[in-house]
């Protein structure tokens, strides 16, 4: 099990909905945020992007330096990106940082975002658009280990004589993660990627769509692993979990969530029509109509577009939850929590203990720490430091 954290690169905030409590992204901010889940263990971070958030690409290297085995999960996006150019970019930081970038296959679903970008293509043409970009991509970087040239004619994208000069750390290129919920975005997944991202839907939907993607990458001679999207919302009581739940979305109105609601509507995404019937699109607001499966809240996406879903409780509840989704088949799990710098050590402390199957990376050179925690004068075996990997 590997477990992963969130940079907020649109901003973090204690409530949902609000600018009250709000933090601006800046570099020092997500500084902390990284170094923190470079600290703790998580085994990376997943840099969204969009127009509302700072582009993946520079934060991920601006944050080489802050961070020592931290790896990054950064997208790349057919037809804003080329995937020569997204071969070197990639290939280039994974040298730069030692190996420590995933690729995310970002098709998009926000028709009126893609139309800003520049790219006018249907939700069919977006998908094979996006299978002829990783196609491309992975042969260029494949081949540069041996110093080959690539040639490739498709409907949307051709290259001719596609070369990489300077491959990357990892062979045969870096992993590749993608997510959708469409039937073309399961094909692609079992045909291309490496791991298949969901948003956190209900276990049995989740089981559903495990199994039509291992189905049709096993048709192909694949396998494919699998992750999960979701927001956690961990206290030390179950009581004090769903009153932080209901705090996060305490300063929403009902005018900001029909705008929400609306925008959401307008894009033509299957896995955001998937997160909008979770809550009716809008309609249930009460913790007894939000709670869609035990302890699986929908109160995030009232207001946030992507993964909407939160699983929420004590220490224990929350692994017993995590653990539920692994024995589906999950192997990857990144969360998120508001704000996002606290809610990493709230969750390290209090959940990665409980998950005992959690890959626990080892961090350069070991670290001081008491042995019970804070230090305390003039004590014997308590007070004495201990170096710890």
């Amino acid at each position: 099990m590997q477990v992963f954290w969130f940079l907020p690169t649109h901003g973090d905030s204690r409530y949902l909905g609000t600018t009250e409590g709000a933090r601006p992204v800046d570099l020092a901010y997500l500084q902390q945020v990284a170094g923190a889940a470079d600290q703790l263990g998580y085994e990376g971070v997943l840099i969204p992007t969009g127009r509302s958030c700072e582009d993946p690409w520079v934060i991920a290297a601006s944050l080489i330096g802050a961070t020592r085995r931290l790896k990054f999960l950064v997208a790349v996006r057919p037809g804003l990106h080329q995937p020569s150019l997204a071969a070197r970019m990639a290939a280039t930081f994974d040298r730069l940082s030692g190996g420590r970038v995933l690729v995310n296959l970002v098709t998009g679903g926000d028709q009126a975002e893609l139309e800003g970008d520049g790219v006018f293509l249907d939700h069919a043409s977006r998908y094979e658009q996006s299978a002829e970009f990783i196609r491309i991509w992975r042969e260029i970087i494949a081949r540069s280990h041996e110093g080959q040239a690539f040639d490739y004619e498709g409907k949307h994208l051709s290259v001719k004589g596609a070369k990489l000069l300077y491959p990357p750390t990892q062979k045969p290129y870096p992993p590749v993660w993608f997510g959708g919920s469409s039937a073309a975005a399961h094909e692609l997944a079992a045909e291309q990627v490496d791991t298949y991202l969901t948003w956190g839907e209900p276990p049995a939907e989740v089981a559903k769509k495990i199994a039509d993607v291992r189905e049709r990458a096993a048709r192909k001679g694949r396998s494919v692993k699998f992750g999960i999207r979701l927001h956690v919302i961990v206290r030390e009581t179950d009581d004090a979990a769903w009153k932080a739940a209901e705090e996060l979305i305490s300063r929403v109105d009902d005018a900001t969530v029909i705008r929400a609601q609306a925008a959401f509507a307008r894009m033509d995404s299957e896995g955001q029509r998937r997160m909008a019937a979770l809550h009716a699109g809008g309609a249930k607001r009460t913790r007894a109509e939000l709670e869609i499966s035990p302890n699986l809240w929908a109160g995030v996406g009232l207001v946030r577009g992507g993964a909407g879903t939160a699983l929420v409780g004590d220490a224990k509840t929350v692994a017993a939850r995590i653990e539920e989704y692994a024995a589906l088949g999950l192997d990857n799990f990144i969360l998120s929590g508001y704000p996002h710098l606290e809610e990493s050590y709230r969750f390290a402390e209090l959940v990665f203990p409980l998950l005992p199957r959690k890959r626990r990376p080892s961090l350069p050179g070991g670290s001081l720490t008491g042995p019970f925690g804070e230090v305390v004068a003039n004590l014997d075996a308590p007070s004495r430091l201990v170096s710890q990997s």
